[in-house]
């Protein structure tokens, strides 16, 4: 499969035995998009201390929670194409800074201007969105190819890390500080993840001597451009199906089936506090495995631990004990990112480079956009239906449409030959 070129300075850097974490240009790189991972996980926390506080009213926090998410579904798109027409450092730069100043716009409105809190959380979600398909975009600019699978690793690690330190570091800071400070504090992690990033290699066509570049296309036009890319890779369209139909139906049916199970059958919400845990660092020994793994059919083996995640609605189906929940959330998390980091891995080897953020904001648009979607038709499914049949058929689903999607061609090895390729 012919590819865009990758620029020069993508192939020049350390030596395979050297590893990703010496690698200073990278360290930045991955403390930046850590910082932005503690921001995106402690707003949703701050806001609740605000109920709690009755700073902020339980249907206003609803309102600034959407506004987020709509912010970001709007300008990950825009921000993939940006971030091909541009340098994606500079995308990063400005995206993180505008999340950054909507935190002191968030304080400003806490407790006086709703209205100002909702225009406020709609721009940190822009920031936030336009912003993830750069970082992807920036990580293979930054790191040679046979390092990708390693960096991945981490950056998936910091992002598990995430949303286990976002929450607990700010129950601390709580105690000693108001919510209105938490929030600018929110400010000052984005300004980390704009400010810390080095500089990657230049853009397609952007080196010295090279033609003067055609006139661009509009937004819409390089947008279709990315979907055409995207659409010349079957494995991406598969896994691209597979981890949406996963994340609509199985992340949106956990999400609203354990509270009530763990309520209703065991009578205590530490069953629901300890499956996400369990979950979470399942999650951060997934990645640790796949730092270094590289099994030979990596597409097959990617689907089957999506796949895994079919045992955390399995779990919430039967009468079990409650440790048989937590290990299936274990084996959950573990699956996901044995997904996670050669999907990753894949599509910055595969795709185009010129589109790469632009394929990569396609991956965030569908996984990211349709789980508001299913966890809006879970809960009246339930209502209608009950649980157990309602987790039944996202059980079965969680299982079936990742092993339809290995089916894909090409899906075997997630590209037209096995293992990693020369550019």
């Amino acid at each position: 499969m012919a590819t865009t070129p990758v620029p020069a300075t993508t192939e020049t850097g350390p030596p395979p035995a050297r590893s990703v974490l010496r690698d200073t240009t990278f360290l930045r790189l991955w403390a930046g998009t850590t910082a932005s991972g503690l921001a995106t996980w402690a707003l949703p926390f701050v806001l609740g201390l605000a109920v709690l506080h009755r700073e902020l009213g339980a249907a206003g926090l609803g309102l600034v929670l959407a506004a987020r998410t709509a912010g970001f579904l709007a300008a990950v798109a825009v921000g993939g194409v940006l971030a091909d027409r541009h340098s994606r450092r500079a995308v990063v730069l400005w995206s993180a800074l505008a999340a950054a100043a909507a935190a002191p716009l968030l304080a400003l409105g806490l407790g006086r201007s709703l209205l100002v809190m909702t225009l406020a959380a709609a721009l940190a979600g822009a920031g936030q969105g336009a912003c993830r398909p750069a970082f992807q975009a920036l990580t293979a600019e930054v790191v040679a190819a046979d390092h990708r699978q390693q960096a991945n690793a981490a950056m998936t690690m910091a992002v598990r890390t995430s949303t286990l330190a976002g929450p607990t570091l700010t129950a601390l800071l709580a105690a000693f500080v108001d919510v209105g400070t938490l929030l600018l504090g929110i400010g000052l992690l984005w300004l980390v993840a704009a400010l810390l990033p080095g500089r990657g290699a230049p853009v397609a066509g952007s080196v010295a001597g090279s033609p003067a570049p055609a006139p661009r296309a509009s937004l819409r036009a390089e947008f279709v451009d990315g979907i055409r890319e995207a659409r010349r890779h079957p494995w991406f369209l598969a896994g691209l199906g597979a981890l949406t139909a996963v994340i609509a139906l199985g992340y949106s049916a956990t999400g609203v089936a354990l509270p009530l199970i763990s309520r209703d059958r065991y009578g205590t919400g530490w069953v629901m506090a300890a499956a996400m845990t369990a979950y979470t660092v399942g999650a951060l020994g997934g990645a640790l495995v796949t730092a270094r793994r590289r099994p030979r059919s990596q597409g097959w083996s990617a689907f089957a631990g999506l796949a895994l995640y079919g045992f955390a609605p399995l779990s919430l189906m039967l009468p079990v004990h409650p440790a048989v929940v937590i290990a299936a959330y274990v084996v959950a998390g573990v699956g996901i990112e044995l997904f996670n980091v050669p999907w990753f891995t894949a599509t910055q080897r595969e795709v185009a480079p010129d589109k790469l953020a632009r394929v990569s904001s396609l991956d965030f648009l569908l996984s990211y956009g349709l789980a508001p979607v299913g966890l809006a038709l879970i809960a009246p499914a339930i209502g209608a239906f009950g649980v157990t049949p309602v987790l039944a058929v996202c059980a079965a689903a969680c299982f079936l449409v990742p092993a339809a999607a290995a089916l894909a061609p090409t899906a075997r090895h997630f590209g037209r030959t096995p293992g990693p390729r020369a550019h």
